[in-house]
């Protein structure tokens, strides 16, 4: 899914690892989140939500899911 994470931790001047401590996770998935290898899970969105003062949807992009090779709208 397509999000905005890694400009939102490079606004803050964090790095991957700061940021994973802040949402308690490793570094490897902060990195798999950035580069759209990984969805987070609803509450790792929130937590992510929160930290950044934002709504998920203003951080994660539903549109661009897919399921099965196609778009999810």
């Amino acid at each position: 899914m397509k999000n905005r994470l890694h400009v939102l931790r490079a606004e803050r001047g964090w790095s991957q690892a700061d940021l994973a401590v802040r949402l308690g996770v490793s570094r490897q998935t902060v990195n798999a989140i950035e580069n759209e290898r990984y969805d987070p899970s609803l509450p790792l969105a929130f937590a992510i939500a929160r930290l950044f003062e934002a709504t998920i949807e203003a951080i994660f992009d539903p549109g661009s899911e897919t399921v099965g090779g196609s778009n999810v709208a």
